[in-house]
């Protein structure tokens, strides 16, 4: 039961059967506030899903917007999403009305369809808004919707500060890290890696690469392709395999049939193995002997920490934010985004140097370990306190449009 004193906080998501790691980190966040202080709600849109089964099985205060259609981000467009004159007529009063009904005080946005959704109605009903960056700093709504909306930008790393805000967000921006549910108990490493080898059909002394993410352009798993390609061709004498977990977030991408082509036209048919979405990740991130993390633009990527934590070398691009976790030669090894066979150098280190494994594995342990869930939410937490203290117009419980206008 809500009490008068909390701060009530909205996380919208629009419905479906992907939780990438924008719902993974905000649910999170929403399942641990101090319940003394802080109310969460979720508002489901769209018709039920995965994720909302996910959101019932946390045990979180939940409401369901089937109608009016809001705008979805741009890889989850499709027929029953609105318009923008449509949004504008028939969401935007709807979600006004939400907002006053449930005396809502935050609403806080983890995506890119909610973000352009929930902006609008959120000042219109008097309520702090909060977009939470996870995207590219060039990324149009951070740049020109955020700045006039939200009253905090929250983000995962430096690296996705708004880059060309049309107003000044300088006051406004915050990096808040992901929190991450860093398990003191480790997979087996050595039988992670034997039911790998086994299913995957190669030697004990296979050298096992490893791909973990979406199949997206941006995640570029044709270029980790490429990367085993220049692996196999450096070191000919060893059986390597590139071992891809993930799948194409929504249809229509065709990312899969690329890297599928791709890996005939290279003839790395049996050394290339697409291994679809699969949980729980870590014992397959414990089984590799290293992940290659080949995105761009990457604000923050939760399975590079997650490698880290476990004990996987990681080798990544010097793009995005993956600066912020990595110190090259010293808990991982970063490397040019563009040529394919610059990660040859770093992974030979990696399976060829025992102890520099071992150093660089354990100063990347020590530096996942400061990411955790109640640094994250007390950081998050302030962020709430602050802007609740704010005056702000009187919610008006009606619904009649009138009281809470800017």
């Amino acid at each position: 039961m809500r009490k008068e004193s909390q701060i009530r906080v909205l996380f919208p998501y629009a419905d479906g059967d992907t939780i990438g790691g924008s719902h993974t980190s905000s649910l999170t966040l929403a399942t641990q506030l101090d319940r003394r202080d802080f109310s969460p709600m979720v508002m489901l849109h769209g018709q039920p899903g995965a994720l909302g089964r996910h959101v019932e099985e946390l045990g979180l205060q939940t409401r369901r917007l089937e109608q009016p259609p809001v705008m979805a981000g741009r890889l989850k467009r499709g027929q029953r999403d609105a318009s923008f004159p449509g949004y504008m007529l028939r969401a935007v009063p709807a979600l006004v009305r939400v907002l006053r009904r449930e005396r809502i005080d935050i609403v806080h946005t983890n995506d890119g369809g909610m973000h352009a959704s929930w902006a609008l109605p959120a000042k219109m009903a008097g309520a702090r808004f909060i977009w939470h960056h996870r995207q590219a700093p060039d990324a149009r709504g951070v740049n020109m919707i955020a700045p006039l909306f939200a009253d905090r930008i929250l983000s995962v790393s430096e690296f996705s500060r708004p880059s060309r805000p049309i107003r000044s967000v300088a006051n406004r921006f915050e990096v808040v890290r992901s929190p991450f549910s860093l398990s003191p108990d480790l997979p087996d490493r050595k039988a992670a890696r034997h039911a790998l080898l086994s299913e995957i059909g190669a030697p004990s002394d296979a050298v096992l690469i490893g791909y973990f993410g979406a199949l997206t352009p941006r995640k570029r798993p044709d270029h980790f392709v490429r990367v085993i390609h220049e692996l196999r061709t450096a070191m000919p004498d060893r059986a390597v395999h590139g071992v891809v977990f993930g799948a194409e977030p929504v249809g229509g991408l065709e990312v899969e049939a690329q890297c599928r082509a791709l890996i005939a036209e290279l003839g790395l048919i049996g050394h290339v193995h697409l291994m679809g979405h699969r949980t729980p990740v870590d014992p397959l991130l414990a089984a590799v002997d290293v992940q290659a993390v080949t995105a761009l633009d990457e604000p923050f990527g939760r399975t590079l920490i997650e490698a880290m934590h476990l004990g996987t070398p990681v080798v990544a691009t010097r793009h995005g934010g993956n600066p912020e976790a990595i110190i090259d030669g010293q808990s991982g090894y970063l490397v040019d985004h563009i040529d394919p066979a610059a990660f040859v150098p770093a992974i030979r280190k990696v399976l060829d140097e025992p102890e520099k494994r071992r150093q660089i594995t354990e100063a990347a342990a020590r530096f996942a370990r400061n990411l955790t869930i109640e640094a994250h939410v007390a950081k998050v937490s302030a962020v709430y306190r602050e802007l609740a203290a704010r005056p702000t117009p009187k919610h008006n419980t009606s619904g009649d449009g009138k009281e809470g206008m800017p």
